[in-house]
């Protein structure tokens, strides 16, 4: 009997391959029959397919195909993978993208450096109040140079949205964010979210129930707020809502008749709480937080939570669209997918310790020191409820709250 070892090599250029040993045997016309001992090289196809949705993520399918050998016999088979390079192809040029911000640049500017890393887009951002930064897409018409827009309250979008000036998003942006973050329109969407909170000196007793309870004298010249601010005017925008507009302007003027500090905006009146200057400021949740990161548990301010449902446990989201006369469209569609995905979110719940807008499935962490959402009695108003800041302003002109 002769034995004789065959070797067949077949080749692709993705290689991952399976040896097989394999035994055949083969007619004769002495008595002897010859066996041929064929060790096969089967070439396994892998296909890699990259799909980037945040940085670092990388999902890969396998598909193996095997190519057989014609007449053997297949007794055992060991499988061997390799290591295989691949190479990226990268837009030489990605493109520019312009944004207005209405959210400040200490709060959001290092997650929007970290989408112009990953993605190579060329961010000129243009940093100021939500307001103000809406009135300029207005005033600047059609040569407004801003492809997107950031607020951080839904008046200053519903403002751009009522007069025709962000663009109806595809739901391939507006499916990734929760309902009760975004408008029945789909003209923008929610990037995070903040509770409105009463900001308190730390061991007080006999903390206020409702935002009506601060209209009692005992708290006259120990309050704090701030009219400028476009959150404390959304609230005031969702309370004309659920109070009716007579009886809002008589809370404001109960108010004012305690004498409330003026402060340009929510951090200093945590400061001053935590100072003992005033006993209560009106503020978002978020901001005690970022002072108890960098002072510690022994911060001399909490935070009170309304529990009745009212103005004060709104939910506000901060937001962002499209600006009808963007043209860098591509790119403000890839910058709101990004500042919804998993890495972006979880910089606002771990950072900023505020709220994220996606489905609590896709596994992103409210921030252990607030709050689980669910537990809050928060009011029911719409994104399109909370719209009318110019209404409100002019109630504030009005009283003497604003110049």
């Amino acid at each position: 009997m002769t034995i004789s070892k065959v070797r067949v090599l077949m080749t692709a250029y993705l290689a991952a391959f399976t040896i097989v040993s394999a035994v055949v045997f083969v007619g004769c016309t002495t008595a002897e029959t010859e066996v041929v001992e064929v060790i096969k090289e089967v070439v396994v196809e892998k296909e890699v397919v990259k799909e980037v949705e945040v940085p670092g993520a990388t999902v890969v399918k396998e598909v193996v195909k095997e190519v057989e050998v014609p007449g053997a016999t297949v007794i055992q088979e060991v499988v061997k993978e390799v290591e295989i390079p691949v190479t990226q192809v990268v837009d030489l040029d990605p493109g520019k993208l312009v944004i207005y911000s209405g959210r400040k640049e200490s709060l959001i500017g290092n997650i929007v450096t970290q989408f112009e890393e990953v993605t190579g887009v060329e961010v000129e951002v243009k940093w100021g109040k939500t307001f103000p930064m809406a009135t300029m897409i207005i005033e600047e018409g059609a040569n407004s140079p801003a492809d997107v827009y950031i607020a951080q309250d839904p008046g200053g979008l519903g403002f751009l949205s009522n007069a025709g000036r962000l663009h109806t998003l595809d739901s391939d942006i507006t499916d990734r964010v929760v309902d009760w973050a975004k408008p029945d329109d789909n003209s923008w969407i929610g990037l995070s979210g903040r509770s409105r909170v009463l900001v308190h000196t730390d061991g007080m007793a006999d903390l206020p129930a409702t935002l009506k309870d601060l209209t009692d004298p005992k708290w006259k010249g120990k309050l704090g707020w701030a009219p400028t601010n476009s959150s404390f005017q959304t609230m005031i925008t969702g309370m004309r809502q659920m109070w009716g507009e007579a009886e809002t302007r008589q809370w404001l003027e109960d108010m004012l008749l305690n004498e409330p500090i003026i402060y340009p905006k929510n951090t200093p009146q945590v400061a001053a709480a935590a100072a003992e200057e005033i006993s209560i400021g009106l503020v978002n949740h978020y901001y005690l937080h970022r002072f108890m990161a960098e002072e510690g548990t022994t911060f001399n301010a909490r935070n009170l939570y309304m529990s009745n449902g009212g103005p004060g446990s709104l939910i506000m989201v901060a937001g962002a669209g499209i600006v009808d006369t963007a043209t860098n469209v591509d790119n403000a569609e890839k910058f709101l997918k990004f500042m919804t995905s998993n890495v972006a979110q979880q910089y606002f719940a771990g950072q900023i310790y505020e709220y994220p807008v996606v489905p609590a499935e896709n596994g992103v962490k409210t921030h252990y020191l607030i709050p689980d959402l669910t537990t809050l009695n928060t009011p029911d108003l719409s994104m399109s409820d909370l719209a009318d800041l110019e209404g409100t302003a002019a109630i504030f002109k009005e009283l003497g709250m604003l110049d």
